[in-house]
């Protein structure tokens, strides 16, 4: 089960069936599933959100640090503004996977790098090694969180969902420290 992460901003906390309308205002959201694409399709309505949301919670259950899903919720106001993941990387899932979803009107305003700074912290602090965020290539906003939270491009790939996607990775030495480094050929950060 994944650990409730504390942020000066954020609570990172299991997601409850309580969630569900928050977490559909979210992944029903066109401008975030857009990105999710091939990993999940948009949520088309609540039902289909409650019974997402059921079968995360019960994984969550199961789930041997350092994996997990948790809800991200705004500490002044409890508001729940997104979600994120540390889970196996298909196939084989030899590999970590870091990543969030937030509502765009959370986005630009430091969240997306403020959880995903905790739950690498935390997944280091659980014996990870490396963690890995696969971006779709057009996708500069997530990019730029990326780097924000010091990962390094690594190339592209096939190897996960089928389709060419950037490949950054992060390591406990990286955390944070956000450089030059490898960007992608021809990327341009916002």
């Amino acid at each position: 089960m994944a650990e409730r992460l504390v942020t000066d901003r954020l609570i990172l906390r299991s997601w409850e069936m309580e969630d569900v309308p928050a977490a559909f205002e979210v992944l029903g959201h066109a401008d975030v599933a857009r990105w999710l694409s091939p990993i999940m399709d948009r949520v088309p309505d609540l039902a289909a959100m409650r019974v997402l949301l059921r079968q995360w919670i019960v994984e969550d259950l199961r789930a041997e640090p350092p994996t997990g899903r948790w809800c991200v919720e705004r500490r002044e106001d409890s508001a729940v503004i997104g979600g994120g993941t540390l889970l196996p990387l298909p196939p084989g899932g030899e590999d970590l996977e870091i990543g969030w979803q937030l509502h765009p009107e959370a986005w630009g305003q430091g969240y997306a790098s403020e959880a995903t700074y905790a739950m690498a912290r935390w997944a280091f602090s659980n014996d990870a090694d490396e963690l890995y965020a696969v971006v779709r290539p057009e996708n500069t906003r997530a990019v730029s969180t990326i780097r924000r939270n010091g990962m390094e491009w690594v190339g592209e790939t096939g190897k996960y969902f089928g389709q060419p996607m950037q490949l950054y990775r992060l390591r406990p030495a990286e955390l944070g420290k956000m450089g030059p480094g490898a960007l992608p050929p021809g990327f341009e950060p916002e």
